[in-house]
């Protein structure tokens, strides 16, 4: 269960060792709280699901000084206010899953990241680490620009540190991260500390094709956008007849919507994650992503405009039905919008529900379009001229006005 539906294992040896000496292993996941997060972090949520499922201790960081080092993507001014709507989003996304957060450990950067003990190892590591090895293994993570910011450089150090600090056994994340696992695996060990095991799942495409990025709203999904919101942004997505390479919408269905699918079917059979009161935690919505009349084992089921509904009890059967033009983008459409929909309305009635919540969004993304308060203007304060002065002023006043002894002396007669 630790291992499906990954990508990529590294390590995963040291987990398996972990494991049958009878410890509990223990995991982390990161995120830099830029952008506004979207639905692409079902994916790593879901797996996370599983991961607490196992057993497994997870932590979360939210990683404020990263987000602040990543070529200014937050400003400092706005990194804690994001830092705590992240967490508001994650613990909601959580909650909607059945995911009890008793289980889980948050922990923001900088309540670690700025001690005296990081910071010499992170000292440490800069005089071990080569340009050419911080540049490459940020490169696919670090925003890059034409001229780069030294910030960037100092990303993948402070992210291998995080495994030891966080005192984990792996590191999760997406394959995108792959060559800040390695340069971990590759440097830790130089300072003294063990190598950890990394494990990676696909990233997903976006809407249009390519990557599902924060800085592009037409790629991607907002965990609070409205309903009508989805479906537009679901109507213009890239869904060619028959090409199954770089469809978002598969790609989604593929990570999210089977796997979510079959965990509320596991919650119902009592076989889901127990809360802190031992009980079995379920899912907001309990309802699988199967019609009311689905044969037994059916995951998805897509109501088709001419040949009525169509079950998948895997992605395979869907990826194939459409790879064949069985399905239809019109129909595969719709079907994904009702579903992405139910996914989402739990996490926006929370955010309806909690002021809190609502103010630290506002706080976190003002509006760029919003007017400012007008300046008020500064109040003009009467001084009144010198003697002899001014425009009232005349000549009498002007001679009344010099000070005796100094008067202009009268023309020679001689």
């Amino acid at each position: 269960m630790i291992t499906r539906r990954l990508q990529e294992v590294l390590g995963g040896d040291a987990i398996k060792a972990i494991l049958k000496e009878g410890k509990t292993p223990k995991a982390y996941w990161g995120t830099a709280p830029t952008g506004r997060p979207h639905i692409g972090y079902f994916v790593p949520l879901t797996k996370i699901a599983d991961f607490l499922r196992a057993g497994v201790e997870v932590k979360i960081l939210l990683a404020d000084v990263h987000a602040f080092l990543d070529n200014l993507k937050a400003p400092l001014e706005l990194v804690q206010h994001r830092t705590k709507y992240y967490e508001y989003i994650l613990r909601a996304v959580f909650k909607s899953l059945g995911i009890p957060t008793s289980k889980l450990h948050f922990f923001q950067g900088s309540s670690y990241q700025l001690t005296s003990e990081y910071n010499m190892d992170n000292y440490r590591l800069c005089a071990t680490v080569t340009e050419h090895d911080a540049k490459k293994a940020g490169a696919e993570v670090v925003k890059q620009v034409e001229s780069p910011l030294l910030s960037g450089l100092l990303y993948p150090g402070l992210q291998a540190l995080d495994e030891q600090y966080l005192d984990v056994d792996f590191q999760f994340g997406g394959v995108d991260q792959r060559k800040i696992f390695t340069f971990a695996e590759l440097y830790l060990p130089r300072l003294g500390y063990r190598k950890r095991a990394h494990l990676m799942n696909a990233m997903v495409p976006g809407l249009m094709g390519g990557k599902m990025s924060s800085s592009d709203p037409n790629s991607k999904i907002d965990f609070l956008d409205s309903p009508e919101i989805v479906k537009k942004k679901i109507k213009g997505a890239f869904c060619e007849p028959g090409n199954v390479e770089d469809n978002g919408l598969l790609s989604f269905a593929e990570a999210v919507i089977f796997p979510i699918s079959q965990l509320k079917i596991d919650q119902a059979k009592g076989t889901g994650v127990m809360d802190e009161d031992g009980k079995e935690a379920l899912s907001t919505d309990q309802r699988s992503f199967a019609s009311d009349n689905a044969p037994e084992g059916t995951l998805f089921t897509v109501n088709t405009k001419f040949d009525g509904p169509m079950h998948f009890s895997t992605f395979e059967d869907l990826r194939q039905a459409f790879k064949e033009e069985k399905l239809h983008p019109g129909d595969l459409k719709p079907a994904m919008v009702d579903t992405i929909n139910r996914l989402l309305e739990p996490i926006r009635k929370a955010f309806g529900e909690s002021e809190e919540f609502r103010q630290t969004e506002q706080l976190a993304y003002p509006d760029p379009n919003a007017k400012q308060p007008a300046k008020k203007k500064k109040e003009k304060v009467y001084h009144p001229p010198p003697p002899g002065k001014g425009k009232n002023a005349n000549t009498s006043d002007a001679v009344a006005a010099v000070p005796v002894g100094l008067e202009s002396p009268p023309p020679s007669t001689s």
